[in-house]
């Protein structure tokens, strides 16, 4: 974890990452439309290591809602009921509730299907491109 999101940190934990995943394995990575995935060094270092798949996230993308969700616990289970006096502290403490979370995973539960879904993102769709804007 590194407190900047620059293109450098995300550049570091992509090597990480090829370090530590075994090589005949490619990598799929899920990313949400930051301008620091996108910048002309990652599209350099992409192009070098082809096993690296990126899938970007669009925006309003539903499923997100789930992984907002998991943040919201953390931060109404966690971070406001704690006290936290330094950045290393709170680092701990998430660290050690995501550790906790994972032995103990309660799965959200799904609540609309596919073509509920499907249907909002046209409707969606229909009001912006009648817009006019």
């Amino acid at each position: 974890m590194t407190a900047q999101h620059r293109a450098a940190e995300f550049k570091a934990f992509l090597t990480e990452i090829d370090k530590q995943v075994p090589a005949e394995l490619d990598v799929h990575l899920i990313c949400d439309n930051l301008s620091t995935h996108k910048t002309e060094a990652i599209r350099r270092w992409l192009v070098r290591h082809p096993r690296f798949h990126l899938h970007f996230t669009p925006t309003s993308a539903s499923w997100l809602n789930l992984v907002e969700r998991w943040f919201g616990e953390i931060t109404m289970k966690l971070i406001r009921r704690g006290v936290h006096r330094t950045v290393a502290a709170l680092t701990t403490d998430i660290e050690q509730w995501v550790e906790h979370w994972n032995a103990n995973p309660r799965p959200y539960v799904w609540t609309k299907t596919a073509d509920q879904i499907l249907d909002s993102l046209a409707t969606y769709c229909q009001r912006i491109n009648d817009s006019r804007h």
